[in-house]
């Protein structure tokens, strides 16, 4: 039994997105982690902005997670899948996390120094 978080969606709101998330599915072996459980541990990663790694113990592991993050987000003409399922199920990201922040300032720093021309090759 998976601890509950703050970020999960109840099992009825899932049943509503399951059938979305399963379309993304090869038929190939049968599934050893329940896909509501994957589903949840993206919402805390979406909600925490944690690094994969540090994915709490008692989700599946990181890389099962992170293989189907990357199938679900992989770009569509409706939007992703994750996308869909995120808005089907009500779901709201908590605004920017922390790394986000930190990226965007990054970004920002270096925007303004090829603003105003640091780093480029000086002329003799």
């Amino acid at each position: 039994m998976m601890k509950s978080y703050p970020s999960d969606i109840s099992r009825e709101q899932f049943e509503a997105i399951s059938p979305l998330l399963e379309s993304a599915r090869k038929k190939t072996c049968p599934r050893r982690v329940e896909l509501y459980e994957i589903f949840c541990a993206v919402l805390y990663l979406l909600k925490s902005g944690c690094p994969w790694r540090a994915l709490p113990g008692d989700f599946p592991k990181w890389r099962t997670v992170h293989s189907y993050f990357t199938i679900w987000s992989q770009a569509r003409e409706e939007g992703s899948l994750l996308e869909q399922a995120l808005k089907k199920s009500g779901w709201r990201s908590p605004g920017e996390t922390e790394a986000q922040r930190w990226q965007h300032a990054v970004d920002r720093g270096c925007a303004e120094r090829e603003e105003h021309g640091y780093g480029e090759a000086q002329g003799v």
